[in-house]
């Protein structure tokens, strides 16, 4: 019988109380495989967190399993759920972010008998899958897709300068892999558009992600990428207050200020999640990595439909066609998007950016 467990919060103090916290699962409910997904941040993101979310209530309904959820907002928060889901014996514990690598690089080896995996990053272990995202390459889509747009002035909300931007939740190595891949594509349509870029430095703090926006907006960017989970939500609210133009992450956000996101470049982390719970389930769990690309449908950008909807005929046809190309070349290989070091594949170009000043 399956049995749903609440998401939990702990913190480092509670781990001596570990053995007897959060929700179980009766003996005679006892299900075949159980799971836990550690977050370095909070449900509710509509983001990343709420991707990997629903990719464990897609294996929920269709495998017998218990799961338990923690969340945490602050490094010694992620070490103590860390710990928590090894010390109560879950048979696989999903940490679903990178901000997770150091502690489950750590501790690993002390549970043999359980299964791991990390989402966005890798980390070496004879039980840990680790599945990471060529987000470089949907990012070049969505760097191409904002070049293009901040070239219409004739549409409300755009101006005459050629300058977009880019806010990030934290300052970590896969968050700068995204922002190599939006430059380059911007640059590859565009090679004197102007980029800007700020770290907000947190995952869960929307008022400053608004507030470094409308900074950015008032420096003469018309259109912002929002690269960080919940602190996007203000991201994503300072293009609606404003009358500018963002772009989604993660989940597909067009939907939630229509008419203010030109798109969202996805990643499948809900697949992510699902397949190595199936994996568990099925018996078929082998430790490893795997990259997930534009290829084999691990990233991609939204259809511009609700844009599309919201501009009418002023909406310029020619990003569709343009990025439609700029993909069919990255598949093919003709367009190869660098990578930050420390990821991508073994033969991958690397590049680091900062914003133009």
């Amino acid at each position: 019988m399956k049995k749903k467990v609440t998401s939990v919060l702990l913190t480092s103090v509670m781990l001596c109380s570990l053995a007897v916290s959060g929700t179980s699962v009766l003996a005679d409910e006892a299900a075949d495989v159980s799971v836990c997904l550690v977050y370095s941040g909070m449900l509710g993101d509509q983001s990343f967190n709420d991707m990997c979310h629903n990719g464990m209530l897609l294996a929920e309904e269709d495998f017998d399993i218990e799961v338990k959820e923690l969340e945490g907002s602050t490094s010694d928060e992620w070490q103590a759920n860390l710990l928590s889901a090894c010390e109560d014996g879950y048979d696989l514990v999903i940490c679903t972010s990178s901000n997770l690598s150091e502690f489950l690089s750590e501790y690993h080896d002390s549970y043999p008998d359980t299964k791991f995996a990390i989402i966005d990053d890798t980390v070496e272990g004879d039980n840990i899958v680790s599945v990471s995202f060529a987000q470089n390459q949907g990012s070049f889509l969505a760097g191409a897709a904002a070049a293009l747009f901040t070239q219409h002035d004739e549409i409300e909300g755009v101006n005459s300068d050629h300058i977009i931007g880019w806010v990030g939740g934290m300052d970590i190595p896969v968050l700068h892999d995204f922002y190599v891949g939006y430059y380059e594509g911007a640059k590859y349509v565009d090679p004197d558009v102007q980029i800007l870029q700020s770290f907000v430095g947190n995952w869960t703090d929307p008022a400053t992600g608004k507030s470094m926006t409308e900074a950015q907006y008032d420096l003469g960017a018309d259109i912002v990428m929002n690269v960080a989970s919940g602190t996007g939500a203000g991201i994503l609210q300072a293009a609606a207050d404003n009358g500018k133009f963002a772009i989604g992450v993660d989940d597909d956000q067009d939907s939630q200020y229509p008419g203010s996101i030109l798109t969202s470049q996805l990643k499948r982390v809900d697949n992510a999640v699902y397949s190595v719970i199936q994996s568990v389930v099925e018996g078929t769990f082998e430790a490893g990595s795997s990259y997930m690309t534009l290829a084999d449908g691990g990233v991609s950008l939204t259809d511009f439909s609700v844009m599309k909807e919201a501009l009418g005929d002023d909406f310029p046809d020619e990003i569709v066609e343009t990025v439609e190309e700029l993909e069919e070349k990255i598949i093919s290989g003709e367009i190869v998007v660098s990578n930050y070091e420390g990821y991508g594949p073994e033969d991958a170009v690397y590049a680091d950016y900062g914003a133009d000043n």
